[in-house]
């Protein structure tokens, strides 16, 4: 009898010129959005904080944090909505894209560095006929410290 292969389910979007992807399991949700409230003196990534139906929580930029132009032909940014060691707090990207299924073979491990990107924050690479699709790793994208700097925001 055959063996099933691990997959995974990734909720893929748009930032820049590429394809990234999360684990559904990190998305609590999406949202589109219409007003962020700058806040002073936050670190340069930190786009400000939303009220989500009465909960304050920060927002990041992954273009400012990966140092990435924003996608030419977007109208309007979407925010996915992930809890990170307990903390909720929303990331903007260009353009959700849709969930997809990858077998655990597919993923490759990352090279050292992807368009800007350190490989740290990522999980692995897997080529797809459209190109290359880089799954980010949310536990690594911001260490013990800076997570307790951004929740002071919340």
């Amino acid at each position: 009898m055959a063996t099933a292969n691990a997959s995974m389910q990734l909720v893929t979007f748009q930032l820049g010129a590429e394809k990234y992807g999360l684990d559904i399991m990190e998305v609590k949700e999406i949202v589109d959005y219409d007003e962020i409230r700058s806040i002073p003196n936050a670190p340069l990534y930190v786009e400000g904080i939303y009220n989500l139906r009465g909960d304050i929580i920060p927002v990041i930029s992954l273009h400012r944090r990966f140092h990435l132009d924003r996608a030419a032909d977007i109208e309007e940014d979407s925010l996915l909505i992930l809890t990170i060691d307990g903390m909720q707090l929303g990331i903007i990207i260009d353009k959700v894209l849709r969930v997809i299924s990858v077998e655990q073979e597919q993923i490759q491990p990352p090279p050292q560095m992807i368009s800007g990107i350190g490989a740290e924050y990522i999980q692995g690479v897997v080529h797809r006929e459209d190109g290359y699709l880089i799954i980010l790793d949310s536990c690594r994208l911001f260490d013990p410290e800076e997570l307790r700097q951004i929740s002071h925001y919340s």
